[in-house]
């Protein structure tokens, strides 16, 4: 409106001059106008004194009445006597008077003579209406270029705030697709007036440079967000794109999606920063990531991340149960091949479980949490693949880490755990075998609880060495209870107990306090967790020898068996890892193998059993390889103790 104000001055100061100009010329037509009528009043007066026949002066006074508007006369002779005389004192139009007075024209007398008449005639027109007049025409020159110079304003105005509305909308618009438009475009300024038109430029290289600035910004925010979802150490992409690819591309997916989801658990990682160095934990995290990246290539879309320090998450979209065995097993044997190059007691394992849109991240996490709890609890570099979710899936949806530490407390406060016994059928009379106990523990409902999935949080809880020096006190209490001294009995125990000081300690104290009992008792340790550490494996056993009791090693056959093992530990009894027996009436190399661990067994007086055995057939082949004893669904199912 700046500009509106200025047009207004000069519009104004126009009118001003232009009033100004027509004042003058106004007056000074009036001042003409004026003269010119006295001019020829006193032509006309002085043919009528020159033709006036008598020397009356009260007749030509009247004469001259009739035809002049007078506002003074007198009629004298020449040497001065007054003939006739009037004045008429009425004045009006001062206004105009006092305009005319600034050109010079100011009311005076004319004066007449005429020597032959012997007459002297002084009169003053009355010009009253003639100013009237002017005056009226004065007021029209006054106002009418005021009127005139107002009228452009208006319409300049009211043309003005149109085009000013029409660019305030154009330039809102410009600047609403600016803030409102996730990309900034080219702004649509059509309806910008042609006279702003050096706004539309201005726009424009607005418009062009915030494009410049959004594509820049948009690749800085691209490349902070790689870095932000990027591992430094491998280049893999982090947990947080993981939640982000699961939620968007799984879990939120419109379509069906499934597939096969595992977390491989580097071991070692830990022990090898804190001996060789945080420059060799991170070679050997490289080194077991470029192992998975290249088992995981030859599966289609398959999408590999580093969820934390020791933590890599695999998923493989449209893959089945059985295609993950195959992956679990040559990610496991590229492990078993870098444990012997760099000197490792383990690599890494693995837990795999089945995914479906729709299952909660949280859900899936700790599924696969569990799963590797379970491969921990086999050879080194194992993987357990969780295919029915009813069980596993159940309790790692219902018990998270809280949870579960509640449940296993409860178990260990109220005892909440039912004995059952399996049998091992011996193969001949001569021949020791025993009944293993079995173990199911109980919710505060009375619910039982997937023991795989129970011991596999215990073990994670750091509660499995209270859950072993329970399962041993109430076996021994049952045994002394129901009076079952006659006979023989196989109680299971985790690693971690195995090793651990204390418990060997309380362990010895308890079977020294029913000597009776421990000569019945066989303890069940897998070769894996022997062979974590032979030297205090090698004590456990001394000490279960010493107290009475015997030792089993099951599950043998899965790691790096050698007779040194045997000749140092010096196990009672082996059993033999399931994978062996199962089906192998059908399997020349199993056949093979179990025939050369039976007779090795034999040679240093180790008896051999097998487990899962679920066929006659299994059982046939099996008593023909000379084997100890049986166990399986096949020779009697658990039955309570």
């Amino acid at each position: 409106m700046k500009n509106f104000r200025t047009l207004l001055t000069a519009q104004l100061v126009a009118a001003l001059l232009l009033i100004l100009i027509l004042l003058v010329s106004f007056l000074f037509y009036s001042k003409a106008l004026l003269n010119q009528q006295e001019a020829q009043a006193k032509n006309i007066i002085e043919q009528i004194i020159t033709t006036h026949v008598t020397a009356d002066g009260k007749s030509l006074s009247r004469q001259l009445d009739r035809s002049f508007a007078l506002k003074s006369l007198q009629v004298s002779r020449l040497d001065g006597t007054i003939l006739y005389e009037q004045n008429n004192s009425a004045e009006s139009g001062s206004l105009m008077r006092s305009l005319l007075r600034f050109v010079g024209k100011t009311p005076q007398s004319i004066t007449l003579r005429e020597e032959q008449q012997d007459m002297l005639v002084r009169f003053e027109l009355d010009q009253q209406q003639t100013l009237s007049t002017l005056q009226g025409y004065l007021f029209i020159v006054l106002i009418l270029p005021l009127f005139l110079g107002w009228l452009p304003v208006f319409f300049v105005k009211s043309s003005l705030q149109r085009k000013y509305r029409r660019t305030t909308r154009a330039v809102n618009e410009a600047i609403a697709g600016f803030l409102t438009q996730s990309k900034p475009t080219k702004p649509d300024l059509s309806n910008l007036p042609a006279e702003f038109a050096d706004i539309g430029i201005s726009l424009q290289k607005l418009a062009q440079h915030t494009q410049q600035q959004y594509a820049k910004m948009t690749a800085d925010a691209q490349q902070i967000a790689e870095e932000a979802y990027k591992d430094q150490v491998t280049g893999l992409p982090n947990r947080n794109r993981f939640v982000q690819t699961y939620e968007e591309q799984i879990h939120d997916a419109v379509q069906t999606e499934f597939g096969i989801f595992a977390i491989t658990r580097c071991t070692e990682l830990q022990t090898i920063n804190q001996t060789r160095g945080f420059h060799e934990g991170d070679q050997y995290v490289k080194e077991v990531s470029d192992i998975i990246k290249r088992v995981a290539a030859t599966y289609k879309d398959s999408k590999l991340f580093r969820l934390n320090g020791s933590d890599f998450g695999i998923l493989l979209p449209k893959v089945t149960a059985k295609e993950a065995e195959n992956f679990a097993l040559q990610l496991q044997s590229r492990f078993n091949e870098y444990q012997k190059l760099s000197e490792l007691d383990s690599v890494a394992y693995t837990g795999l479980v089945s995914y479906e849109n729709g299952k909660a991240l949280g859900e899936l996490l700790a599924t696969a949490d569990t799963s590797i709890s379970l491969a921990q609890t086999k050879q080194s570099n194992a993987w357990h693949l969780q295919k029915e979710t009813s069980g596993l899936d159940s309790a790692s949806n219902s018990y998270g880490n809280q949870n579960w530490r509640n449940v296993i407390e409860d178990v260990l406060t109220n005892n909440r755990l039912t004995l059952l016994l399996q049998s091992i059928q011996p193969s001949s009379r001569a021949a020791k075998a025993y009944s293993e106990i079995l173990v199911r523990f109980k919710t505060h409902e009375d619910q039982t609880l997937p023991t795989a999935s129970f011991l596999a949080m215990a073990e994670k809880l750091d509660k499995i060495i209270a859950i072993d020096r329970l399962i041993i006190e109430t076996s021994l209490n049952t045994i002394k209870t129901r009076n079952m001294q006659d006979q023989y009995f196989g109680i299971n125990l985790s690693p971690r107990s195995v090793h651990d000081d204390q418990f060997v300690i309380w362990l010895e104290r308890r079977l020294l306090k029913d000597a009776n009992i421990a000569s019945k008792l066989i303890f069940e340790v897998s070769e894996f967790g022997l062979q974590q550490n032979l030297k205090t494996s090698k004590r456990f056993i001394d000490m279960l020898h010493r107290a009475g009791a015997r030792i089993t090693v099951e599950k043998f056959g899965v790691g790096i068996t050698s007779f040194k093992f045997f000749r140092d530990l010096k196990p009672d009894f082996v059993k033999m890892d399931g994978s062996y027996t199962r089906h192998i009436d059908d399997d020349k190399n199993n056949q093979y193998f179990m025939r050369l661990m039976i007779d090795l067994a034999h040679r240093i007086g180790v008896g051999v059993f097998a487990e899962s055995v679920e066929t006659q057939e299994e059982k046939h082949m099996l008593e023909s390889l000379f084997i100890d004893g049986s166990q399986g669904y096949y020779i009697g199912k658990p039955q309570p103790m």
